[in-house]
């Protein structure tokens, strides 16, 4: 049962249907901000593709902005319907969430409003999020493969690092890593091994048919023993060779 007046909820309902008609004139008029027609009709262009893509990247960012203020408004007018709605059926003003009486001030301010302050949902969250945020969480969106137990096999990170290894517009200020000194190093998981797992199997040499193993004492091996990994058991000269 509502804790409303008569006289306070013909107030309330007065405010909506004026709010209601105010929003569906203003989407009449301005035919729901211009997107009843075509991006290439509104622009006048006999194509989209422009020889100077930034017009078209204006005109798209302006369509974006349409897109979203009608999105508001029709989330709007779905909130009015829904209080409207409440009032038929009595439970206006009592709190979606907890069921308590909404307060006269709150009702006054926001006559839509379905919530309590304390309940209410992030009046600024989108309604819907764009396509695009697939992609990018987790990493590379659906491209990424490593989440999955048992994928080694070729992903969306493998192509982004190919990609980059070829240069990028970052500094070492934001690179992923730490202790960067080498523009070389920024890449993603730069210091990822390439064609072994192992790290010593970088300098470990047999013959054709697996025997006769030799090390081969280049960077690799030395970065190896100096970073305190190496098993002198490898190669039992090696440490004579530190001594």
């Amino acid at each position: 049962m509502t804790h409303l007046t008569v006289q306070q909820l013909s107030q309330l309902r007065t405010l909506l249907t004026q709010q209601q008609a105010d929003i569906q004139h203003r989407l009449k008029n301005n035919e729901h901000y211009g997107l009843q027609e075509s991006m290439r009709d509104s622009t006048g262009e006999l194509s989209e593709i422009d020889n100077h893509p930034a017009d078209a990247a204006t005109e798209l960012y302006n369509r974006s902005m349409d897109i979203s203020l009608l999105e508001r408004d029709e989330h709007e007018l779905d909130n009015i319907d829904a209080a409207l709605s409440a009032m038929d059926e009595g439970t206006y003003g009592l709190c979606l969430t907890c069921g308590n009486p909404i307060p006269i001030e709150r009702l006054s301010a926001i006559p839509s409003t379905r919530y309590c302050r304390e309940h209410n949902p992030g009046q600024n969250a989108p309604f819907t999020r764009p396509v695009e945020e697939e992609f990018l969480s987790p990493p590379f969106g659906r491209t990424s493969l490593d989440e999955r137990d048992g994928q080694n096999g070729f992903d969306g990170e493998d192509a982004w690092q190919i990609v980059e290894s070829w240069g990028n517009s970052d500094s070492p200020a934001m690179a992923e890593g730490s202790n960067i000194d080498s523009y070389n190093d920024m890449e993603i998981e730069a210091d990822e091994t390439e064609g072994f797992v192992e790290p010593w199997e970088n300098f470990i040499a047999t013959d054709i048919e697996g025997n006769h193993v030799t090390v081969v004492k280049g960077r690799s091996y030395r970065h190896y023993m100096e970073s305190g990994e190496g098993d002198y058991l490898l190669d039992p000269l090696g440490k004579k060779d530190r001594e």
